[in-house]
């Protein structure tokens, strides 16, 4: 099948999908299977073989998050119905005030993405989110895109994520220098995501209904907590929020440096897993939060039975993202994409930001966009200097951070948890995302002529 027609199907598909979903009303889910099964029968892949792809996009990408999803749900139940969250929002909010405080979690954010991968870190501080924006009367909205864009960007340009470190073995980029000159860009480029987002927030979106009972919940007349003398300090909720993150950097570290084979390795790299990690905390917030301060064991299942709900939409859609994202890659579109910018032949830089670029909006993953260009720019990399290669590397690696949409399962994480709709999720997200990727692009750019 020519590319041509093959770019032509790839933008169909989109086009269908958003109508589907903003015009005709259609469940993301279910508009998403349609929209897979319409491309895979459109590009040729053969009949037998069509549900294999979306059961395989789908499981692939669900066996990475159902986990992390559910639990950090429930570690966020027990957290909103202890008073938790609340009373570190009054303590921070009255201390910084609210300008003051979505840009102190805006900083905490950027802190948290650099060990943490993306889908993680955002699960882990949306009950924080949540208790924000009830203390402060304002949409999560406000304090979640801004964190949701700065953790984000670490994850595609920091090497402590698979994304980046990959791409710089692929390219043979100095480790060091880039992660070095990836903090040093990241930090511009986290400021002007939390001003564009700022901005944005001067709109008023209508947040989803299961976003809106969410942050009811809490209310003194609905949570178990008002029979409570008073909620945990703010301390122990910091310090719960705190451990899995602690966990999975330990894990990490002991990854790192220590022997393969040795025993204290195996159990602190088990321990960091996410899942493992979540599992953790999720224990101590039962035990601190809820069975220590005289909650019953049948109230603390209904407050956990409750998270269950709400996890499951999220899960759902981006599990369709996923197997949306497969059938694309599946069907060639992001070779055809890649193969066709390719022979326009620009300077190595430009080239690497626009190649991810397109292949982040293709196909959905920012990993699989940074680690194709990097493949496909291997031999016209060769032999350029060191600081350019890395630049090189850095440049692949921001075009992935930008044009995140619906066959994108992070965009469904980020919305659904914040109660965006599709339409508002793709002129807040999707610009928040781009505005910031090109901004990393012309810093890069930038620093080429001067390193």
């Amino acid at each position: 099948m020519s590319t041509a027609l093959l770019l032509t199907i790839a933008i169909a598909s989109v086009l269908i999908l958003l109508l589907l979903v903003i015009k005709i009303k259609i469940h993301p889910f279910v508009a998403l299977l349609v929209v897979s099964l319409l491309v895979a029968i459109c590009t040729g892949i053969p009949a037998d073989n069509i549900m294999k792809v979306i059961v395989s996009g789908m499981g692939g990408l669900l066996g990475s998050i159902t986990i992390i999803i559910v639990l950090g749900a429930m570690l966020g139940a027990i957290i909103e119905s202890s008073g938790g969250a609340e009373a570190l929002a009054h303590k921070f909010t009255g201390t910084l005030g609210i300008k003051r405080t979505i840009a102190a979690l805006t900083m905490a954010a950027f802190i948290l993405g650099i060990p943490v991968f993306f889908e993680v870190g955002f699960i882990i501080v949306i009950p924080l989110i949540y208790g924000f924006a009830k203390v402060a009367k304002v949409s999560p909205i406000k304090y979640g895109l801004p964190m949701a864009g700065v953790m984000l960007t670490v994850h595609v340009a920091l090497p402590t994520h698979p994304g980046p470190a990959a791409a710089a073995g692929i390219l043979n980029a100095d480790m060091g220098w880039l992660m070095l000159l990836g903090i040093i860009i990241s930090v511009p480029v986290g400021i002007v995501g939390y001003f564009v987002a700022k901005a944005m927030n001067k709109n008023n979106y209508q947040l989803s209904l299961n976003v809106l009972e969410q942050l009811q919940l809490a209310k003194p007349e609905n949570s178990p907590r008002k029979t409570q003398v008073q909620p945990p300090s703010a301390s122990l909720i910091s310090s719960l929020i705190v451990v899995p993150i602690v966990l999975i950097v330990v894990g990490t570290l002991a990854h790192t440096f220590l022997p393969e084979g040795n025993v204290i390795r195996q159990l602190l790299s088990l321990i960091g897993t996410p899942a493992i990690a979540l599992l953790i905390a999720l224990a101590l917030s039962a035990w601190l939060l809820a069975i220590r301060r005289g909650v019953s064991k049948d109230k603390l299942g209904e407050i956990l039975d409750r998270a269950i709900p709400s996890s499951a939409g999220v899960i759902l859609v981006a599990g369709a993202g996923g197997a949306f994202g497969k059938v694309l890659v599946e069907s060639g579109v992001g070779k055809a994409l890649a193969l066709s910018l390719e022979t326009i032949h620009l300077p190595l830089i430009p080239a690497a930001f626009i190649l991810s670029l397109a292949l982040r909006a293709s196909q959905g993953s920012a990993t699989v966009a940074i680690l194709t260009t990097s493949g496909l720019l291997t031999q016209a990399a060769a032999g350029i200097s060191e600081m350019q290669l890395v630049l090189v590397t850095l440049s692949a690696c921001f075009g992935g951070l930008g044009l995140s949409h619906v066959n994108d399962a992070g965009f469904w994480v980020v919305t659904r948890y914040l109660g965006l709709s599709v339409a508002d999720g793709l002129k807040t997200w999707t610009v928040l995302t781009t505005a910031m990727g090109v901004t990393g692009f012309v810093i890069i750019w930038g620093l080429s002529f001067v390193i």
